[in-house]
């Protein structure tokens, strides 16, 4: 996503590269963030959940907004980003793609109409991807429980023993070179509706992570979601 990002900034004219980090280095790319003090005035982070302590730190430190693209957070993770928010602009989703944050309106909706339904969230990736479920999952997930207050995730089923009415199913499919699919089931006894985004290529989320980056350039300190983007 990195490289992506990267290209897509090269391909901008108003846009230009300030650095790229990456522990594994190569040509032109910093190991470590701290060792970048030159100007900026946005960061992208497509790394890995746990390099948001040392990207948060240096974010405050140079009263620098941050667009966190990056999955897979613990509780204390995502409280650290909570923190940064009181600091600095912080962009935050589970998933960059303007596609699913429609996606994610249109299953608020769906499950304010549908109220006693059943849900289930199917979501498949690439068999390389280390979280499961995906953070766009549990991000189309809450999106129903903000209609479902007393909802409850069921990852996965087994044993025996009946669905139970305020389960939201949460599934996850791990195979090939898949890039993203993420549906939304929502069934009753006499109809299903069925809501699904599927990434053709990945550059979709670094597009939209520039999108972001765009957006939250000049914003005051605080958190801002796809929502914001879209426009509420």
């Amino acid at each position: 996503m990195g490289q992506e990002v990267i290209r897509l900034v090269q391909e901008e004219n108003e846009l230009s590269l300030a650095v790229a980090v990456d522990q594994a280095g190569g040509e032109g790319i910093l190991r470590n963030l701290k060792d970048y003090t030159g100007p900026a005035d946005v960061l992208v982070d497509f790394s890995n959940h746990a390099a948001i302590w040392d990207i948060m730190d240096y974010c405050e430190s140079k009263k620098l907004p941050v667009v966190v693209a990056t999955t897979g957070h613990t509780e204390k993770e995502l409280e650290r980003i909570a923190e940064a928010t009181e600091k600095i602009p912080v962009f935050h989703s589970a998933n960059m793609s303007v596609g699913v944050a429609l996606l994610t309106r249109l299953v608020k909706q769906a499950a304010a109409i549908f109220r006693g339904c059943d849900v289930e969230i199917i979501e498949k990736h690439h068999n390389r991807k280390l979280d499961a479920p995906s953070g766009t999952a549990l991000l189309l997930a809450d999106a129903v429980k903000t209609q479902r207050p007393d909802a409850v995730y069921q990852y996965g089923r087994e044993g025996i023993h009946k669905r139970e009415p305020n389960e939201i199913g949460i599934h996850a499919l791990r195979m090939g070179s898949v890039v993203g699919e993420h549906e939304v089931i929502f069934s009753t006894d006499s109809q299903t509706i069925t809501l699904k985004h599927e990434a053709h290529d990945r550059a979709l989320f670094a597009e939209g992570a520039i999108a972001a980056a765009n957006y939250i350039i000049d914003k005051p300190k605080g958190l801002y979601r796809m929502e914001n983007l879209l426009g509420e």
